[in-house]
């Protein structure tokens, strides 16, 4: 093994709920759909209306600005609704699916024998492009540039993450034919990050990538901490990164040639009665994957159905669907019950990253958490608390504040262009003012980007 990267900074937030490792089968979904929110720097354009018939990777819609990107059916059958929101906006385009699912034929030959402009117009087509997420600003990448490096992260350290390896453990000859797409499309090298400890695992396999191997608490998983002790991105810089589970699913489109968007993903969380790994097609309904495998509520109490993990996922309703990149779904309690004395009650089974509580005396005890902010926003208390938690030489504090203030030069001198959301979710969990730090990054990031264009 090479040198191990350490890191001390960081939290594990040790949940209740992960799931066993087993993989239950679950009947086809009544409906799939595709939510065009799931896509940053994606401005939507319709290409179906209600009633088409679709096949498994016909597209469904296009980038207003960039329309070689397009957003394909995860399955065959009808458009059965177009759902919008307010001034018309796009919320899902979903899709019933039919008896025996059909794909969209590609013209393909031998992966070695493409160049990087037949890689590039076959992942354009088939709708995979949008797997590939541009760094800086964490959009889906442009298929005009020319990225210095392409990075992979092999394990994900969120709370109740899926195990990367047991997941992909079918997946080698995919992942294989998955990197050696990817490295067509960079001068640079394919890097994969991987835990210390998984190098023996089917991540720790493949070939034709360069690995980088860490060890430290979340957020050691996320790619762009890797990235930063890896190969920092600066001014000018462009770097694409791919789930580990997605480079799965672009190698079995270049060995197979169909649009199969099958994945494993890990229904989590306290609420759930059996916590276990499902075989689903992406953008699947929450209904079809966890209905009758959550807890009973009580009178006034109630769960959150989160497509993700508890960190950086996305809030839905057991009749929405799942997120496009989302390898989990997580069922926590809702915070919606008072607690008698709030906190000046004795809080023994309550977790704390400070000593106000006694979880720092049961560093291996797994927690129930709920949703809980336990206060209401309040001005940012200057204490260096969230700089314990960014494994980055990034001052989260004074970022934050120039995203606020809307200086440009101190954001970029600060480090925005390493950071997109996930990156400081930690430090949004930890922090006393309960400041929504991951919609402070976006909306830097967005003004960013109206700054370039």
């Amino acid at each position: 093994m090479s040198n191990v990267i350490r890191l001390k900074k960081g939290l594990d937030i040790k949940l209740e709920g992960t799931a066993q490792k087993q993989v239950s089968p679950l009947p086809r979904a009544e409906s799939y759909a595709v939510k065009p929110d799931d896509f940053k720097g994606f401005t939507p354009k319709l290409l179906v209306k209600q009633d088409d018939a679709v096949k498994a990777g016909t597209p469904l819609l296009f980038d207003k600005y960039r329309p070689e990107i397009v957003v394909t059916s995860p399955v065959s059958g009808k458009v059965a609704a177009i759902n919008r929101g307010e001034k018309r906006r796009i919320l899902e385009v979903v899709v019933v699916p039919d008896g025996e699912t059909e794909y969209e034929s590609y013209d393909m030959a031998p992966l070695k024998n493409l160049s990087k402009n037949d890689v590039t117009s076959l992942m354009l087509s088939s709708g995979l492009w949008c797997f590939l997420i541009q760094r800086p600003y964490g959009i889906i990448a442009d298929p005009g540039q020319n990225p210095k490096a392409v990075f992979i992260s092999g394990f994900d350290s969120a709370p109740l993450a899926p195990d990367m390896n047991f997941v992909l453990r079918n997946e080698a000859d995919n992942l294989n034919a998955g990197i050696e797409a990817l490295s067509k499309l960079t001068t640079g090298k394919v890097h994969i990050g991987l835990h210390a400890d998984d190098e023996a695992g089917v991540t720790g396999k493949v070939r034709g990538a360069q690995f980088h191997y860490f060890k430290g608490p979340h957020p050691a998983g996320n790619v762009g901490v890797q990235i930063h002790h890896v190969d920092p991105i600066v001014k000018g810089d462009v770097v694409w990164t791919m789930d580990i589970q997605n480079v799965a699913i672009l190698g079995r489109f270049f060995r197979t040639g169909k649009v199969d968007m099958s994945r494993t993903i890990a229904v989590t969380g306290s609420e759930v009665i059996a916590p276990r790994y499902h075989s689903v097609i992406g953008g699947a309904s929450i209904r079809s994957i966890i209905g009758g495998n959550v807890r009973p509520q009580m009178e006034g109490y109630a769960v959150r159905i989160i497509s993700g993990n508890v960190l950086t996922g996305t809030k839905v309703e057991e009749n929405g669907y799942m997120g496009f990149y989302s390898n989990q779904i997580t069922v926590i309690p809702e915070g919606n019950k008072y607690e008698f004395l709030g906190w000046i009650a004795p809080r023994f089974s309550k977790f704390s990253v400070s000593r106000s509580y006694f979880s720092w005396l049961t560093p291996n005890k797994t927690y129930n958490l709920d949703t809980n902010m336990n206060g209401s926003e309040r001005p940012f208390v200057v204490t260096g608390l969230y700089d314990r938690y960014l494994p980055m030489d990034i001052y989260p504090m004074y970022l934050l504040k120039a995203i606020l203030a809307e200086d440009l030069e101190k954001m970029e001198n600060l480090g925005i262009y390493e950071v997109i959301e996930e990156d400081l979710a930690l430090c949004e969990f930890v922090d006393p003012s309960k400041t929504e730090m991951q919609a402070i990054v976006r909306r830097g990031i967005d003004q960013m980007l109206k700054e370039l264009n």
